[in-house]
């Protein structure tokens, strides 16, 4: 993995959820506030937040887990409901660290994990933070060039450094030369770990089924959902379109939108100080 100089020392626990292991790392005292991360090739919890940990545990107790089929987490996710499955993994590490509560932080398909464990049991989360999430209008159109190309990454002649060079660069975020090299080795080396191959933990869906399960606005829950929410979206986001974040703040009844101008999908990397506040302050009901 990248060395993140700027984040300090974390606690590390690999925990038993249902018989699938669940890696998290955590630091900083205060409410707790889970950080997940996107489904991009090589993701995992601990690097996609490397510019945002240090300044939310000056408020926070920071909880960052790897999800289900990434980073030292169990790999695997089930194709028929993935959300569910990822928020499974999520509500049963709370309950191994004794979390009855906690606020939710989530990018992309971390979004999506997020906004499902609030539907599923809104007593769970005091308050959520969204950006750019997975599986808002998902039905309604044809994928995004971006989602197409992550979505294509083990697919074909399979995984290679160029391919998730050109996902990141194009795709991923506003300004390319805001990602070190660096940080594209380290996401190449651990997008082609053997059992990530073997079961790529985000792929197309294989029925109408689990693709309707997959798109919230089609959930009757949504619009009754009590968790106050902030949505962050990147004005430029080619991943997951920016429209989505309308069509939340319109559904949810306790939602705030800021769509982040010159921005891509990953806003708390490319506006890392931006959201590190909006987050924090939001959190703490400063709105």
């Amino acid at each position: 993995m990248t060395p993140h100089t700027d984040i300090p020392k974390m606690q590390e626990f690999l925990l038993d959820v249902d018989g699938k292991k669940i890696f998290v790392a955590e630091t900083g005292e205060g409410p707790p506030v889970l950080l997940l991360h996107g489904g991009g090739p090589g993701a995992s919890g601990v690097s996609n937040y490397s510019r945002n940990i240090a300044e939310l545990a000056k408020q926070y107790r920071v909880v960052v887990p790897d999800l289900p089929g990434y980073g030292r987490s169990s790999k695997g996710v089930d194709g028929a409901d993935p959300f569910g499955h990822l928020a499974d993994g999520i509500r049963g590490s709370m309950d191994r660290l004794g979390l009855d509560r906690a606020h939710l932080v989530g990018n992309s398909y971390g979004g999506a994990c997020a906004l499902r464990l609030a539907l599923d049991t809104p007593d769970r989360v005091d308050r959520m933070v969204l950006m750019g999430p997975g599986g808002i209008g998902t039905t309604r159109a044809l994928p995004t060039p971006g989602l197409n190309s992550l979505l294509n990454y083990y697919s074909g002649d399979g995984p290679s450094r160029l391919k998730l060079e050109r996902f990141i660069r194009t795709h991923l975020v506003f300004n390319a030369a805001d990602v070190p090299d660096s940080v594209i080795d380290a996401r190449y080396r651990d997008s082609i770990d053997p059992e990530v191959v073997a079961a790529p933990p985000l792929r197309r869906p294989k029925s109408l089924r689990a693709l309707w399960k997959m798109d919230f606005t089609r959930d009757p829950r949504l619009s009754r959902l009590p968790v106050p929410t902030l949505v962050l979206w990147g004005a430029a986001d080619k991943v997951n379109r920016p429209s989505g974040g309308a069509m939340l703040a319109e559904r949810l009844p306790d939602c705030d939108l800021y769509l982040v101008a010159n921005t891509g999908h990953w806003v708390q990397f490319e506006r890392a100080a931006l959201f590190n506040r909006l987050c924090a302050d939001f959190l703490a009901a400063r709105r």
